[in-house]
């Protein structure tokens, strides 16, 4: 996925170009306004990728998007932001009908963290992996209704070992449907990787998984590193080289952070994510899960699960504890109060902090 800002035609053409080069057979980029759906032509005509778009909340965009693209890939959990007074089925029939006349495919792509609030409010507080199976299902039968069959799903979560669950339940039931492999938000390499390869390969060895993407907190110029790691991926199962089964990490301290994306709107996310992942390293043994997200898209929802989350806007990083926020700091400010809150959590579970043996780094 390239992380450039859409609107900005030569980068993104290059990184489309780049990542094409590595490897990649499909590039996906991200509209959010109609200034980025506008980049599209030249995009298009300049890079020679076959291009997937990201829907974000403005389920709208899909009409100037679908003629200079391949498929479109919209999140059930975003279709009630824009016009929330019509029913979802509405909004898919027309995005299907969009797809439909200009012969492009569509991904109904659901995410751990961002499920349609009246899916979830079905489930027990506690069944994460209930409401994400259940929309898939839903948005496919839908689909299935309107005639549209040009479509795929893919089912998302930072856990491995839930992506390898929610993907076999899948699976079994809709053997028909083509299903695209992620572990999102899997951090930066090389654990980002490790988390990816235990789930995918544990699911590729069922014969589970028709396309796969590999998302890494990486600096722009690194991106392409994504597409190696998938092809290393690929190369390892058609040798037969398969890891052990996917666990939780909750014995340890488990890193999340989303990959770079044009959404990001302030690129120190990613420096701050190297720089968490530094100041953390004394917190290794530790049971603790600590979310760094760089957008308002997937921030909010996507840190509720972790112990503590940080979420990035332009000029200030939300900071919170599980899903209670803890405020908002400037980015020279979040470091040491994120110490804080640390030392704090590991205190009120009755653990050693890790500065009694190593002074941790900032």
């Amino acid at each position: 996925m390239c992380a450039t800002k859409t609107s900005d035609v030569a980068a993104t053409v290059a990184q489309a170009r780049a990542l094409t080069a590595a490897g990649a057979a499909v590039v996906r980029i991200a509209v959010d306004n109609a200034r980025e759906a506008q980049s599209l032509p030249a995009i298009r005509e300049r890079s020679g990728a076959t291009l997937s778009v990201d829907l974000q909340e403005n389920y709208r965009l899909a009409e100037p998007i679908a003629p200079w693209v391949d498929k479109i890939r919209y999140n059930p959990g975003h279709l009630y932001h824009h016009e929330p007074q019509r029913a979802w089925q509405d909004k898919v029939r027309w995005l299907a009908d969009v797809a439909a006349r200009h012969e492009i495919a569509m991904r109904i792509g659901v995410n751990c963290g961002s499920v349609d609030p009246a899916t979830r409010d079905r489930f027990a507080p506690g069944d994460v992996l209930g409401p994400m199976l259940a929309s898939a299902l839903e948005h496919c039968e839908l689909l299935d209704r309107l005639g549209f069959l040009r479509y795929c799903v893919s089912l998302k979560d930072s856990d491995p070992a839930k992506v390898v669950e929610v993907n076999r339940r899948f699976a079994a039931q809709r053997p028909d449907v083509p299903l695209h492999l992620g572990v999102t938000e899997a951090g930066m390499p090389p654990e980002g990787i490790l988390k990816t390869r235990t789930a995918l390969m544990e699911l590729l060895r069922c014969g589970i998984g028709n396309t796969l993407r590999v998302s890494l907190t990486v600096p722009n110029a690194r991106k392409h590193e994504e597409v190696l790691a998938g092809k290393q991926i690929l190369e390892d199962v058609a040798a037969g080289r398969f890891p052990g089964e996917a666990d939780s990490g909750r014995s340890r301290l488990n890193l999340i952070s989303c990959p770079s994306c044009s959404r990001v709107e302030n690129e120190a996310f990613v420096e701050l994510a190297e720089e968490v992942h530094r100041l953390t390293r004394p917190w290794a043994d530790y049971p603790i899960t600590i979310a760094v997200m760089g957008c308002r898209v997937n921030g909010p929802g996507e840190t509720d699960d972790a112990d503590l989350g940080l979420w990035c806007g332009p000029n200030f990083v939300n900071l919170k504890r599980g899903t209670r926020s803890l405020g908002a700091f400037s980015y020279v400010e979040i470091l040491p109060r994120l110490q804080a809150e640390l030392e704090a959590l590991v205190r009120e579970n009755g653990l050693k902090l890790a500065s009694e043996d190593v002074q941790p780094l900032l």
